[in-house]
C-alpha cells in the first residue's frame, strides 16, 4: 500500500540502504585514506631520522672509508653519502680541498695523504735524496690537519733503490734506510708534537706484483717488526704504526698476536682481502671479526679505514666490511 501510514515501498527500502552504504563507504575510504597519508608521513619521518642517525653500530669500531679504492665507482659526495647510511665517521686519504665536502656530511678525515705526488709510497724517509720534498709536504699537511682536526698525516719508507724509480741504481740497505727514516722523522717530529698530529708510517708487502697497489715490490718497510723498530728508535706518540692488515698478514701473519703485542704503536688500521686486496668476505682468509675483537681488547681507539679494492658492488662489499667488522 502507498497510502500514508502504510510501510514504506519496498524500492525506498532499498534506497535507503544503498545510501547508507554509500556514505559509509566514503567514510570508510577518507578514513583510510587518512591512514595512509599518517602511515606515509611517519615512515618520511622514520628515514628522516635514520638519514640523520647513520647505520646503527655497536660503537666499538670508528669506521673509515678509503676514497681512492672508490673513486672509479663513485665521486666523492657519492662516498660521504654511502658513508653516512652505513654510520661511517670518516672519508680518509683525501687532500683539504675536498674536506669541506666531508664536513658537509658530518664527517672527519682520519688521515689525511702526505701530499707527494704520484705515488706517494715510492720516494719515502728512508732515502736523504728525498728528504727536503717529503719532509716539506708532510710539513705542510700537518699544519692543514691540525687547522682542521685531522688527526693523523700517513708516511712511508719508500722503495730501497738510491734513485727510488731505477732499481739499477743500487740499493740503500737496511740499516742505512731505517737511520735515514728515524732522522727524517726527527726533523718534523717537533712540529707534529707542537701540532698534535700524528704521523702513521705504513708497512706495505713486496709479494704481490699483479697490480700497482695490491702490493709494492721494492718497498723497504715491507716487515712489521723492521718498521716497528725505527717507530721505538724514534720514540714518541707522535709517531705510530699504520697497521694494515692485509700488508701484514700477506709479509708476517699472526696478526691478533701481533695487535696485542703493538697496542702502544698501532696509530691506525686499514682493512682488505686476502689475498687479491678484495672484499673482506668469505672468498679470502682473513677473519675479521676476531681481529676486530683483538683491536677492542687491545684498547685501540682509533680508525679502521676499509681500503679493499670492490670486485663486485661497491655497495654490498661496504655493506659487508662494516657489519663483519662492527664487533
Amino acid at each position: 500500500m502507498n497510502s500514508e501510514g502504510s510501510k514504506p515501498s519496498s524500492s525506498l527500502s532499498r534506497r535507503h540502504m544503498l545510501q547508507s552504504a554509500a556514505g559509509l563507504a566514503v567514510g570508510a575510504a577518507v578514513l583510510g585514506n587518512g591512514s595512509a597519508t599518517h602511515a606515509a608521513d611517519d615512515d618520511k619521518k622514520k628515514k628522516n631520522e635514520d638519514k640523520k642517525k647513520g647505520g646503527k653500530l655497536k660503537g666499538n669500531i670508528n669506521h673509515s672509508i678509503v676514497q681512492w679504492c672508490f673513486s672509479e665507482h663513485w665521486e666523492l659526495a657519492e662516498t660521504c653519502k654511502q658513508a653516512t647510511k652505513l654510520g661511517c665517521k670518516s672519508i680518509e686519504l683525501v687532500g683539504p680541498d675536498d674536506w669541506p665536502t666531508l664536513k658537509e656530511h658530518g664527517l672527519t678525515c682520519a688521515i689525511a695523504p702526505n701530499g707527494m705526488p704520484g705515488a706517494p709510497f715510492i720516494k719515502g724517509l728512508n732515502n736523504p735524496k728525498y728528504h727536503d720534498q717529503v719532509i716539506g709536504v708532510t710539513t705542510k699537511m700537518i699544519d692543514e690537519c691540525a687547522k682542521h682536526g685531522v688527526p693523523s698525516v700517513i708516511a712511508f719508507n719508500g722503495y730501497k733503490w738510491k734513485d727510488a724509480e731505477d732499481p739499477k741504481s743500487g740499493e740503500i740497505s737496511l740499516e742505512e734506510g731505517a737511520k735515514n727514516c728515524v732522522e727524517g722523522v726527527k726533523k718534523m717530529l717537533s712540529h707534529a708534537e707542537k701540532k698534535k698530529v700524528t704521523i702513521c708510517i705504513e708497512m706495505l708487502n713486496t709479494r704481490a706484483d699483479d697490480h700497482p697497489m695490491k702490493g709494492h715490490p721494492g718497498y723497504q718497510g715491507d716487515h712489521t717488526d723492521y718498521v716497528v723498530d725505527i717507530i721505538k728508535k724514534v720514540g714518541s706518540d707522535r709517531f705510530k704504526l699504520l697497521f694494515d692488515v692485509y700488508h701484514v698478514q700477506i709479509m708476517d701473519g699472526d696478526v691478533i698476536r701481533r695487535i696485542g703485542q703493538l697496542k702502544d704503536v698501532i696509530g691506525h688500521v686499514h682493512t682488505a682481502g686476502n689475498p687479491g686486496r678484495g672484499e673482506l668476505n668469505e672468498d679470502q682468509e682473513i677473519q675479521y671479526p676476531p681481529v676486530m675483537q683483538a683491536l677492542v681488547k687491545a684498547g685501540y681507539k682509533g680508525y679502521v679505514g676499509h681500503e679493499f679494492i670492490p670486485t663486485g658492488d661497491p655497495k654490498k662489499g661496504l655493506r659487508e666490511a662494516v657489519k663483519l667488522c662492527d664487533v
